[in-house]
């Protein structure tokens, strides 16, 4: 290609081209369709006669499922509150609503995926590792717990008013599950027949706090087991290689040597006159935590005998996490069904995003009674 310039007269050939690019979006314009229903007179009869509505059109005026989508996709994934997703659809689209359509909308979109939660509740039973945790939420103006149950490809949450046994029940999944449940040694979930796995990264924090706190040698040691441990395993994991017999059990003979160096630093009180709220003889903070590592050693260290099992319970924890930004944002639920709706939506769109499926696309097919299927 030649350019002529023209106050020269001089033809010169391009050489290259230096781009730049613009990207926009074209102005927002609401459209509206407009369904009409045929009105006869039946010749014969004199019966009057009325054309049926798409089963979508419910109502004389109505949003379109795009618009309830993109609500509700603000509301239980960005956390945005009901006046200012309503502000915000106002001065942008020029749509103006009022928080009782997105309720309606987060309603529908509830009862719709009951059975999508049944189906996720059924996966993580057959799991062969789950984890579990909870957290306090405020319902009503009243302390309720959240619970969640989860792994790399499902999340289910339940809001109840108890944190033990009788929530966990409700849930519906510990009763029945026969794996490995990670969690974070609260002791109701010793209640269940299922192997456990205590989070390890909650032990070494307590760790360091007796290293610390009392100058603990055997603390600072088993500190520096379980990292060593948890890097070894890690290590296995990339390279995709099997565990090394030797190796375990030279892990497992320094945790024996280190107990016993616990037991040296943490001797029987020889007072017995002294009594504790647990009878004669009461424990340190530092003795508790050695007898929970002397009895549980199995469970401790279960990561590193089965690669399926993590070392903490991390996955838990950054499902939980978001739900307590939400009560950080909006405080208290206001009723018991706001609050059921809210976590078994919330579930809905953390499986989706797990399984790398579009949240949009997964709300929208919610609302339109066809939830997105998980394998």
């Amino acid at each position: 290609m030649k350019i002529v310039l023209t106050k020269t007269g001089i033809t010169v050939e391009v050489e290259a081209y230096e781009r730049r690019q613009i990207f926009e979006i074209p102005p927002i314009k609401l459209i509206v369709t407009e369904h009409k229903s045929q009105i006869k007179t039946c010749p014969h009869c004199g019966k009057l006669n009325k054309a049926a509505f798409p089963k979508s059109v419910k109502y004389p005026v109505q949003y379109g499922p795009n618009i309830l989508a993109s609500a509700v996709y603000c509301k239980n994934y960005q956390f945005i509150p009901y006046d200012r997703i309503c502000e915000f659809f106002n001065d942008i689209m020029g749509i103006k609503f009022c928080p009782a359509t997105i309720i309606k909308a987060e309603r529908e979109c509830f009862k719709n995926i009951e059975e999508f939660e049944n189906v996720i509740r059924e996966k993580l039973k057959a799991s062969p590792v789950i984890h579990c945790d909870e957290t306090g939420m405020k319902v009503e103006g009243k302390r309720h717990w959240l619970h969640v149950v989860s792994n790399d490809k499902y999340t289910c949450y339940l809001a109840h008013q108890k944190r033990g046994s009788e929530a966990m029940d409700a849930m519906g999944i510990l009763p029945e599950f026969k794996g490995v449940a990670v969690q974070d040694g609260w002791k109701s979930y010793n209640n269940y027949e299922c192997e456990h796995a205590p989070c390890n990264a909650h032990l070494q924090r307590e760790l360091t706090g007796i290293e610390e706190n009392y100058k603990q040698e055997w603390a600072k040691e088993m500190n520096e087991l379980l990292t060593d441990t948890k890097k070894y395993t890690d290590e296995c994991k990339e390279q995709i290689q099997e565990l090394d017999l030797e190796q375990i059990r030279d892990f497992e003979k320094r945790f024996d040597i280190i107990i016993m160096k616990g037991i040296d630093e943490n001797p029987v009180s020889q007072n017995p006159h002294r009594k504790g709220k647990r009878g004669m003889n009461p424990k340190t903070k530092a003795g508790n935590l050695l007898n929970r590592f002397i009895e549980h050693k199995q469970k401790i260290l279960r990561f590193l005998t089965d690669l399926k099992v993590q070392f903490e319970n991390n996955q838990a924890e950054r499902d939980i996490r978001m739900m307590k930004l939400q009560q950080k944002i909006s405080g208290t639920f206001r009723t018991t069904l706001g609050a059921e709706a809210f976590c078994r939506i919330r579930a809905y769109i953390s499986t989706v995003r797990k399984n790398g499926l579009p949240v949009l696309e997964g709300i929208l097919a919610a609302l339109k009674g066809a939830p997105l299927t998980i394998l």
